[in-house]
């Protein structure tokens, strides 16, 4: 009798786990699937990787086949013996029921009278970037996303889709947006998996998120920050006036209730105070120096 390596059939090692056996089943058995492939001798191919997975899958045929080789079905616990082995007239859904459960797919009139199997699609998870005046507003925007697509043959391709995506106002970064259908397609006319996009927030040089609230650097000439002022702050959601009290030092947060990421509870917004010299040139050197002049104070005394 012809020895026939059941383990290279199926592309795995002969210390291969259940679970790798029954993953490489799955990918040939799509592949060699008379109903949907074209490569040559599908349908005998199709045979022998079931005939393989029919051997590997039971512990008891596996452990006479590992034992015995191509002499293992006369110890009477494998194909044939009990009937329990592939043929040429066996039913190709038996074995996909037996692998993939009927809760992972239905059968459709297929070759030859037979039934074929089909698949929904896998879910897939994306991630797309979005600035943060979109979190505060929400918006619709169109995104190019790159995906797998499973041709009839079982071979898997990428293909680029445009997609009309709603974002929803206030949605926190870290979170997904779910497309129902909008995941790989599924097999020989099985439901499509669905599209999940994770929120990432688009880097901005402006504004920092931590959970809700949202941070910024608030610069203030040194007259503001020592005599106090009105100034307008740039959040994302517009300009808001902001009074600044007298002596303000660099650091200080002053915080702007419920302008932060909206939500039934709003975050806050904080505005970090940062006090910039103007740019230097003779005329400012020299009203500095004036300046030093008329304080005696060195900011340094407690330290010292």
């Amino acid at each position: 009798m012809e020895y026939k390596d059941y383990y290279k059939i199926l592309g795995v090692d002969k210390k291969a786990s259940k679970v790798e056996i029954k993953k490489a089943y799955k990918r040939l058995a799509g592949k060699y699937h008379p109903d949907v492939s074209k490569v040559a001798n599908a349908e005998e191919k199709f045979k022998e990787v079931n005939e393989a997975y029919e051997v590997l899958k039971s512990d008891e045929n596996r452990a006479a086949y590992d034992q015995l080789g191509s002499n293992w079905k006369a110890a009477g616990q494998g194909f044939g013996s009990q009937g329990g082995g592939f043929s040429g007239g066996a039913d190709f859904s038996d074995f996909f029921e037996s692998v993939f459960g009927s809760a992972g797919g239905r059968q459709a009139e297929g070759f030859g009278g037979q039934q074929h199997f089909q698949r929904k699609g896998q879910n897939i998870k994306q991630t797309i970037k979005v600035p943060l005046e979109d979190l505060y507003t929400g918006v619709n925007r169109t995104f190019v996303i790159r995906q797998p697509e499973q041709h009839p043959s079982g071979q898997t391709y990428m293909v680029e889709k445009r997609l009309n995506v709603k974002i929803p106002k206030g949605i926190e970064p870290g979170k997904s947006i779910r497309l129902k259908g909008k995941g790989e397609s599924g097999l020989n006319g099985g439901p499509s998996g669905d599209l999940l996009l994770k929120i990432e927030l688009d880097s901005h040089s402006k504004y920092e998120l931590k959970g809700r609230d949202v941070y910024l650097d608030l610069l203030l000439t040194p007259w503001e920050a020592a005599l106090g002022a009105k100034v307008n702050v740039p959040t994302p959601a517009g300009a808001v006036g902001l009074n600044i009290p007298k002596n303000m030092q660099t650091g200080k947060k002053m915080r702007l209730k419920g302008k932060g990421l909206p939500a039934s509870v709003p975050g806050n917004l904080y505005a970090v105070i940062k006090i910039v010299i103007p740019p230097d040139n003779d005329k400012a050197k020299q009203q500095w120096q004036d300046l030093s002049k008329q304080f005696d104070f060195n900011p340094r005394t407690n330290t010292l």
